[in-house]
């Protein structure tokens, strides 16, 4: 079983970013998702800085992969598109299936992201036979339809699991965030650099609901499937995927590469990771339940 570490879901400052990776480049993660896929907005990095950023994750011994924006509107996010796939050093997570279609024209191998909606045996069959090299389940995806999937996925077909983070539920056109401050999406002062976790949003009676991210909408809570690593483990899952957050990222890591290691039990796992979240956790997909649920294992 490899660590993986998400793609950067949030906007943050150019130099905070290169130096997050740079201490990530010293971490027992095994793979690295890199690239904006989010907003096409975010323009700290371009796609050549992110390029370099994967050639030194690389140069560490780490597998660095270039992720697609999830959400296609325009022609400049098409040729945005066509850069990150034109960095053939480098395999491409697939976010949408734009991106799907040209990568199976080149035959060349990709990611099969977690947003391509890979619910049954017969979308994973129809991905590896375009070229998916590895699938991501959708995070509301129950172990009981994983384990369905697993009996029929492909042979050489890697499974990866979002294992921990806060969950991303869904993509608009609208840019919630700048709607949030009375802005127009295509005038939003990029106010995502201002909420490096994303802005939490609370119902009327302080409950909190939702994070808002830009076009993206994300749980409050915090997915935390470290008490499930032996089950995922048992279902032949190859990779588990933490998304970053602006603080304690590498004690996450750290946390999850000792309990797949087996140097920590569940208990003292989930006891570690207590007070690095961002939020309570929850793992209800996991047991087919709400999402916000927080099910014992």
């Amino acid at each position: 079983m490899k660590l993986a570490l998400g793609p950067l879901l949030y906007y943050w400052p150019r130099q905070q970013v290169i130096d997050f990776y740079e201490e990530i480049a010293k971490t027992p993660v095994d793979i690295a998702y890199l690239g904006e896929t989010v907003c096409a907005r975010r323009h700290e990095l371009r796609v050549q800085d992110w390029a370099e950023i994967a050639a030194k994750l690389a140069a560490a011994g780490k597998q660095a992969i270039l992720g697609t924006q999830t959400l296609i509107e325009s022609e400049s996010d098409l040729k945005t598109l066509r850069r990150v796939i034109d960095e053939k050093g480098f395999l491409t997570e697939a976010n949408d299936m734009g991106a799907v279609r040209i990568l199976a024209a080149e035959k060349r191998p990709f990611v099969a992201g977690p947003f391509l909606n890979v619910f049954n045996a017969a979308t994973l069959s129809m991905m590896a036979r375009l070229g998916a090299s590895r699938w991501v389940m959708p995070v509301e995806m129950s172990a009981a339809s994983l384990a369905d999937l697993q009996a029929a996925r492909p042979a050489g077909l890697e499974t990866e699991v979002f294992a921990y983070g806060r969950l991303p539920l869904a993509f608009s056109a609208r840019c919630f965030t700048a709607r949030h401050f009375n802005l127009q999406k295509d005038d939003c002062q990029f106010k995502c650099l201002d909420f490096p976790d994303g802005l939490l949003i609370r119902t009327r009676e302080g409950e909190e609901f939702l994070t808002l991210n830009g076009i993206q909408t994300q749980s409050s809570k915090v997915y935390n499937l470290i008490g499930e690593v032996d089950a995922m483990r048992a279902l032949g899952v190859d990779v588990l995927r933490i998304s970053p957050q602006s603080q304690h990222t590498i004690e996450l890591l750290q946390a999850f590469h000792d309990r797949m290691h087996g140097t920590l039990d569940p208990s003292a796992a989930r006891e570690r990771l207590a007070g690095l979240g961002l939020a309570e956790p929850c793992n209800g997909f996991w047991y087919g339940k709400p999402g916000l649920d927080q099910i014992a294992a």
